[in-house]
């Protein structure tokens, strides 16, 4: 592995005050950023590669099928996570995000881009209640900084953020509907671990 950790992660005797940071999109749409929002991202992001059963996956693409150019694993609801900053995180989700939610997040996918040749293409997680429902998808980002990239479904114009180690982005509204998402291939980037924290049901 090529990633250095944080020289300065924040102990369990310091107090921080966490801000979310909203953004608000068109069409209904917003997104929430929370910078070094995780915990011990060092130990979390060790764990994660370490613990995590990773599997590859290949996908129908046209006429062939294709490698999928990243490392996968799904928690599904009531499943341990891997590290317990994770339950400590989808806690704190939960806490934070049930107003306006109305429900608890409860699955926890989790995503390895090895290197800056893994990628995900634009998409929307609209299997589920997602296809018709306003939801959210809280991501926490451990590793290397990779650029989530942002556009509107069918066109217009987009917006890109860097997310760093121990970053928190929630998409939330309508913002897997009316939007698209994406990690670009970079030239160049160490490894780099998101996990995507969901409510029942959101794919």
């Amino acid at each position: 592995m090529d990633f250095q950790g944080t020289l300065f992660a924040p102990t369990d005797d310091e107090t921080t005050e966490t801000t979310y940071e909203r953004i608000h999109l068109d069409r209904g749409a917003w997104m929430d950023i929370s910078r070094a929002w995780l915990p011990d991202p060092d130990d979390v992001f060790a764990a994660l590669v370490s613990d995590v059963p990773w599997r590859e996956e290949r996908r129908q693409m046209y006429d062939r099928v294709v490698d999928v150019p990243r490392l996968l694993h799904t928690y599904g609801q009531g499943d341990p996570l891997p590290h317990p900053r994770l339950a400590e995180a989808r806690g704190r989700l939960t806490a934070h995000y049930l107003p306006e939610l109305g429900e608890p997040f409860v699955t926890a996918g989790c995503c390895y881009y090895r290197n800056g040749h893994d990628s995900v293409a634009w998409h929307g997680d609209r299997i589920g209640r997602g296809r018709t429902d306003d939801t959210m998808v809280a991501i926490v980002s451990v590793g290397d900084p990779r650029r989530l990239a942002l556009r509107p479904h069918g066109g217009g114009k987009g917006m890109s953020i860097e997310m760093g180690h121990g970053d928190l982005v929630v998409m939330g509204g309508s913002c897997q509907r009316t939007w698209e998402h994406a990690i670009p291939k970079v030239s160049s980037a160490g490894p780099r671990i998101s996990v995507q924290f969901r409510p029942r049901n959101v794919f």
